[in-house]
């Protein structure tokens, strides 16, 4: 039978767990905190309910409230167990400190037995996705780039599916996709899976350069060729060989740039401006482009025989107004980075600025989510970000289910789903207000189940804890 150790002075809570638990894990019960490291306690536990106030003792020798460090001996003592914190309703505060310090996740008294099991579910669910995430950085995904693949979008589950299978070949990929969706940043997750992930990752945006210059960056110059040529110049191509070349905004080349670009794609050979030597070179291709090249081609404007070579392998990458799911995540993520280097510590948003991130259209996409997370980083002064550190724009138009954007596109089911799934959202976020985050009244109010709470929570990445520090 399996076991969990109990450390807690509240006989109530004891029967209450014991209860939850009975028939499934063995409880052995430790009155103090000195208790649970008794020399004769050698099991092997699955969870840890503690006390906070078993942890706060050790945590505050000095008047600080060193959680990390009141963990410690558990985790030396019981490396596999996940460690729940039991708190009070008034010291809420302390068992959140807890939880950030390396806790799995924490329950309040008088404990209930639907938040048990629903705790308990949370960890081992969590405790499966790493399983998972570990299986997919040992079968294909290396550990650097677990943080850019993590997404809760079909659509991006698509797109990283055809990465998985088109990086390991020699095929050249477009990258279709608004401005700031990080074409950039797939084009390095393709090198970086390619058995060409030791050699170069070269990235040239074709709009950036001028004209009359594009041709001698890409395919270098002799010395003369034209004024101010007073030396040879190795190209991007040259740079680039045994490597990948990314050409971000491929459709803004020049017509002879696409000549001799399509040269190189056909015969691996290209000559420098200026020169008549044929250079031969190996240069795996991966464009991008924010522009319908079908209908620059209809137009004239870009070579159809080009278009063609370049699209061997396209993949297409959704705005975030299509992947609204993934804005939590991102947000995680651009907070975490800020987090490692800056002494700031900052943990999440407050309620008002997710739902403005899930009403607003984002025209920038993914680069101007991140900018405005910076922004508000560098002005907040709080443990959140709070609607006072962003533009006002953001919050200037509310939610209202006559005003949703329309997608006529789509089926009206999904047109349906998405309408029902925003109001849904403000409608919880407004309750959860009201309840300081409390998930009994929250879920009378809405006259649903505790159980159904926490999945429509989870869908819409939505934490108690955000509505009990903002309350």
């Amino acid at each position: 039978m399996r076991h969990i150790l109990l450390a807690s002075s509240n006989q109530g809570a004891c029967e209450t767990i014991r209860e939850c638990f009975r028939g499934e894990y063995k409880v052995e019960v430790a009155s103090s905190r000195e208790a649970c490291f008794d020399p004769g306690r050698k099991r092997r536990y699955e969870f840890i309910f503690v006390d906070v106030g078993f942890l706060r003792e050790a945590a505050q020798p000095d008047g600080f409230n060193d959680y990390k460090a009141a963990l410690q001996p558990f985790w030396q003592e019981f490396p596999n167990a996940e460690i729940i914190v039991m708190a009070p309703q008034e010291m809420i505060r302390e068992a959140v400190m807890a939880v950030k310090a390396g806790a799995s996740n924490y329950v309040t008294y008088p404990i209930n037995p639907d938040e048990v099991r629903y705790v308990k579910e949370a960890v081992q669910k969590s405790i499966r996705l790493q399983s998972e995430l570990n299986y997919l950085r040992n079968k294909f995904w290396q550990a650097e780039s677990l943080e850019v693949v993590q997404t809760k979008s079909p659509l991006m589950r698509k797109v990283f599916e055809k990465i998985q299978s088109v990086a390991p070949t020699k095929s050249t990929v477009l990258l279709v996709g608004e401005t700031g969706t990080g074409k950039g940043v797939l084009a390095n997750l393709i090198h970086k899976h390619s058995n060409r992930r030791d050699k170069q990752f070269i990235s040239v945006h074709c709009g950036a350069i001028p004209d009359t210059l594009l041709e001698s960056e890409l395919f270098g110059h002799e010395k003369g060729a034209f004024t101010g040529a007073v030396r040879r110049k190795l190209g991007k191509f040259e740079i680039a060989h045994g490597g990948t070349l990314f050409l971000d905004e491929v459709g803004t080349i020049t017509p002879s740039a696409q000549i001799k670009l399509l040269q190189v794609l056909q015969d691996k050979t290209f000559q420098r401006v200026g020169g008549e030597e044929n250079i031969e070179v190996d240069v795996r291709i991966i464009a991008a482009t924010n522009t319908d090249l079908v209908k620059m081609c209809e137009q004239g404007l870009f070579r159809t025989d080009l278009y063609y070579r370049l699209s061997v392998f396209p993949i297409e990458i959704p705005p975030l107004r299509e992947r609204k799911e993934d804005i939590p995540v991102l947000v995680e993520v651009f907070l975490r980075r800020l987090n490692r280097f800056n002494a700031k510590e900052i943990h999440g948003v407050h309620p008002d600025v997710m739902e403005a991130f899930f009403r607003y259209d984002w025209p920038g996409n993914i680069r101007e989510l991140e900018n405005l997370i910076e922004r508000a980083y560098i002005l907040e002064s709080s443990s959140v970000l709070t609607p006072e550190s962003f533009p006002s724009e953001l919050f200037a138009k509310k939610s209202n289910p006559s005003n949703l954007p329309i997608d006529t596109s789509v089926p009206l089911e999904k047109v349906r789903r998405k309408a029902i799934e925003q109001v849904e959202r403000a409608y919880l976020t407004e309750l959860l207000r009201q309840n300081k985050g409390r998930i009994a009244p929250t879920a009378q109010s809405a006259g649903i189940g505790v159980r159904q709470l926490h999945k429509l929570m989870r869908k819409y990445g939505l934490r108690k804890e955000d509505f009990k520090a903002t309350a």
